[in-house]
């Protein structure tokens, strides 16, 4: 009796197969019985079926897409080492099964783009794509749109990239291409002026063209923070593409002489590293804005059928009219980019500056905003003035511009951290999301809300939709690493930890949270060896040295050694104000077991509304509280306690 179900789709053959029999065909027999053996087991151990064995390939279904996916890895690794040349194809899909075998559109699917593989490699469409593509074990790349026969619509195919595996280039697939470009990284243009200084107007076209396409419908813009993590470097621009999954690369230059600009940008196909348009464009600078729209349109017509270019016509242009005041903003943007305390203030001069010059200029004060808002969460400035300058600035923003995101983004974060107005900081977050769904800026704020009401799975889909469009960000990531960290998946966690010091090796808060999820996780050595680098060095995190140790031997059951740290923090304590080290007795105070001691310190912390509070009733380091009532209170006083 047929019966139809979804299932994940697997054809695996033998290429040259037929050469091999003529050849040799004792050996080509081993080589197909030795694929055979390997398919039962690793089908088998992936709970699939094989439903059909077809001379030198099979036929196989899974009820599971990431089970089809870690057995085709499995299968093709196994073959890779015993040199049999092996192609793989996945597809999922609605399928007939009956008793003589399956039928359906899925099933042709996965038997074409098996087809066209190349031996070695793991092939899959982009149905199995969507499924797979949150998940860390695979590393999935986008080898274009084909047509296939017999199907009526182009299938995007991708070519999963894990170590070991063959990842060919699109020209060595022998399907039938169709040509259409639906994402793009835009690098940062080359400052050829003769003053360096003028680094930041080249950065600043380079943002300004990133925010016009990133309005087209359709089209996947990666974000300003992964394209300039290139800045500086020389890359094949196929290389770039695979590291951030897009299909062109826009790139080019900047020469400032006086009143006059000439900017040369080319458009580049990240598949075969054609150049598919350049232009070159000489203007005065009053026709910067012109030119940055002009660009954008080119590009969009570049981008063929499958794209609308709505957006580009909705886009409102920057409103900046008094083009010194634009030079000003865009120094803003530029340190404020370095995402550093000092760098933030310098930001805010310049927006102030550019505010002064044009008191109507939207972007300056949505800087503005995000500037107090990065000096009020990393301490550069009371929480209670940060907050309060920059709830000023993001509604002024609002004020000159209701459909500026950053504008709500920072409201949302004032909400959610400084007043702890759950619902309204969501709501201030949704309008964010409304207006630009692709921002990594709203989806991380979005996803630390969710983190925030513990629902983990929505934080962790929040911040995968950010990493969509910026997934180089040290800061996406490090969010991404968090959110596995407090669902006590430390493996994963320490994995992207691993990734983002491989990115920077100075980035001291993922050395510093890498540490904690070695300790959680029961290897205290590790751990300990990590915080004891951070007494000769500042660590990045809020809590000291002395905690992270203290903590660390409590755990290990050294209390001695435990209690010595206690007496150096009580030591270090008497040169600070008190409120400086709240968190830090609280905190040691937990992990050596005096629960009454640490909730003391801890209602302080609460008091000073301090962010990480947010995260109590999540964070494994409060665990040794959890059974009080006071801890209780706690959570219920912050609002907590119903999550």
């Amino acid at each position: 009796m047929a019966r139809r179900q979804l299932s994940a789709i697997m054809f695996t053959d033998l290429a040259g197969y037929t050469a091999m029999m003529q050849e040799d065909e004792f050996n080509a027999k081993g080589v197909r019985d030795q694929h055979r053996q390997i398919l039962e087991k690793e089908i088998k151990g992936h709970d699939g079926q094989i439903l059909q064995y077809y001379g030198d390939g099979a036929l196989s279904i899974f009820s599971s897409t990431i089970s089809a996916a870690n057995s085709a890895l499995s299968i093709q690794l196994s073959s890779i080492q015993n040199k049999i040349p092996l192609r793989v194809g996945i597809h999922a899909g609605d399928v007939v099964v009956e008793d003589e075998g399956v039928y359906g559109d899925g099933v042709n699917i996965a038997s074409r783009i098996e087809s066209f593989s190349v031996p070695g490699s793991v092939m899959i469409s982009d149905k199995v794509f969507d499924d797979i593509k949150n998940h860390q074990a695979f590393r999935p790349l986008l080898m274009g749109e084909f047509e296939l026969k017999n199907v009526l619509k182009p299938v995007e195919v991708y070519a999963l990239t894990n170590e070991g595996l063959v990842v060919p280039q699109r020209t060595d697939l022998k399907g039938k291409v169709k040509e259409r470009i639906k994402s793009i990284a835009v690098l940062p243009f080359i400052n050829r002026s003769a003053d360096p200084e003028n680094e930041y107007f080249s950065d600043g076209i380079t943002e300004e063209i990133i925010t016009a396409l990133a309005k087209v419908e359709e089209l996947r813009v990666i974000s300003r923070t992964s394209s300039f993590s290139f800045k500086g470097k020389q890359m094949d621009v196929r290389e770039i593409g695979k590291q951030v999954e897009v299909q062109s690369i826009l790139d080019g230059s900047v020469r400032k002489s006086g009143n006059r600009v000439r900017i040369v940008a080319q458009l580049s196909s990240t598949f075969d590293g054609y150049q598919l348009w350049t232009e070159t464009y000489d203007r005065t600078l009053e026709d910067i804005f012109e030119v940055q729209d002009e660009i954008s349109l080119k590009i969009a017509q570049q981008l063929k059928e499958r794209l609308s270019k709505k957006g580009l016509e909705d886009h409102d242009k920057t409103k900046a009219i008094n083009i010194e005041a634009y030079n000003v903003y865009l120094q803003g943007l530029f340190y404020y980019n370095k995402w550093t305390p000092i760098n933030a203030q310098k930001a805010v001069e310049s927006f102030n500056k550019a505010i002064e010059l044009e008191p109507g200029y939207a972007q300056a004060y949505s800087g503005l905003a995000l500037s107090y808002g990065l000096m009020s969460f990393t301490g550069f400035m009371t929480p209670s003035e940060g907050y309060r300058l920059t709830e000023e600035a993001a509604r002024k923003t609002l004020n000159l511009d209701p459909k500026n995101e950053n504008g709500y983004v920072s409201l949302g974060l004032i909400d959610l951290f400084a007043k702890w107005n759950f619902d309204k900081g969501k709501e201030y977050l949704d309008k964010a999301l409304d207006i630009n769904p692709k921002s990594p800026e709203a989806n991380q704020a979005a996803s630390l809300y969710f983190l925030v009401k513990n629902d983990l799975e929505k934080s962790l889909e929040a911040i995968q939709k950010a990493r969509e469009v910026d997934p180089l960000s040290l800061i996406t990531n490090r969010t991404l690493a968090d959110i596995y960290y407090l669902r006590r998946d430390y493996d994963m966690a320490i994995e992207v930890y691993d990734w983002l010091l491989q990115q920077d090796p100075e980035f001291k808060s993922a050395l510093d949270f890498k540490a904690w999820a070695h300790l959680m996780k029961g290897d205290h050595e590790t751990a300990i060896q990590i915080f004891e680098s951070f007494l000769q060095e500042e660590t990045a995190h809020a809590i000291k040295p002395y905690v992270q140790l203290g903590y660390a031997y409590a755990l290990k059951g050294e209390m001695e050694q435990a209690t010595f740290y206690l007496e150096q923090l009580e030591e270090d304590a008497q040169n600070s104000p008190p409120e400086t080290n709240y968190l830090n007795f609280a905190t040691l105070y937990a992990g050596l077991g005096r629960i009454e001691e640490s909730l003391n310190y801890l209602e302080k912390v609460v008091e000073q509304r301090l962010g990480s509070v947010l995260l109590i009733h999540l964070s494994p380091i409060w665990e040794p509280l959890h059974e009080s009532p006071r801890f209780n209170s706690l959570l219920k006083k912050v609002g907590l306690n119903n999550f």
